[in-house]
């Protein structure tokens, strides 16, 4: 079959941003708050469940962004780093690694792992989602894919749902792909407010069946639908709608394709 897989965050509960609020100025001690996080979590696995998603997260339901978690807390950061321009006006910024090594970091933390083991890790890339934009849609992915395969990973994730030109995207992909990966298409939009129906996913599944190996493609979303924990502008309704009609749309591109 063709694997379906989800894109890190889900909304955060309305109850978990408010004690999120309240934690951060002071109102809600950290044990109270970390019971508040187990809730979320628990609420977002069973919800996912629902959908019929073959794989299940916590929904990032206790990070404070996709990005900063695995840092939080380093002695060596600074506040200073990349500000990141969304096109919507809003900007984000990153924390800036004060020592080194400051090159080839992806491969060199890859190597810790064993193949079988990097075989089962995946790397994303996409323009952005935060607050419903983007940051970078007008990179090409023919410039990118010849950098990002080198990633001695057996997994990528690419937003492609909300690419202008999906069969140009498609076609660098079938250029760039080597032997040993397989490439998780996007076929939902966090930034689109409307439910794709399972009838579209399909059919997305189906183009991209057309340049990429069924034994190599798989699915996802095009990105997170809250990658920052305060990113309220996707529902949790509507996020876990997108899922289920990903995951089904998935089922019947696999049917019609008798994978």
């Amino acid at each position: 079959m063709i694997p379906a897989e989800l894109i890190g965050s889900i909304p955060r509960t309305p109850e978990l941003l408010a004690e999120l609020s309240d934690f951060e100025n002071g109102r809600l001690d950290g044990a109270a708050f970390a019971e508040a996080q187990g809730r979320a979590t628990r609420e977002t696995i069973e919800r996912l469940e629902a959908t019929g998603s073959p794989v299940v997260t916590d929904g990032e339901q206790a990070k404070p962004s996709f990005l900063t978690y695995p840092v939080e807390g380093l002695s060596d950061l600074a506040d200073d780093g990349v500000v990141i321009p969304f096109a919507d006006g809003h900007t984000r910024q990153l924390p800036r690694l004060t020592s080194g090594p400051f090159r080839g970091l992806n491969n060199k933390v890859l190597s810790r792992f064993t193949a079988a083991e990097r075989a089962r890790i995946g790397a994303y890339s996409g323009p952005g989602a935060d607050q419903d934009s983007a940051h970078s849609l007008d990179v090409d992915y023919a410039e990118l894919l010849p950098r990002l395969f080198k990633l001695t990973v057996g997994d990528f994730y690419l937003q492609l749902a909300s690419e202008p030109d999906r069969a140009h995207v498609l076609a660098a992909i079938a250029e760039q792909l080597r032997p040993g990966i397989r490439v998780f298409v996007g076929v939902t939009d966090p930034l689109d407010p409307r439910v794709e129906t399972v009838q579209e996913v399909r059919d997305r599944v189906l183009e991209a069946a057309r340049h990429i190996p069924l034994e190599q493609l798989g699915t996802c979303d095009d990105a997170g639908f809250a990658p920052f924990a305060d990113d309220t502008s996707t529902s949790r309704d509507v996020a876990l709608a997108k899922i289920r009609a990903r995951v089904e749309g998935t089922a019947l591109a696999v049917q019609e394709l008798g994978a």
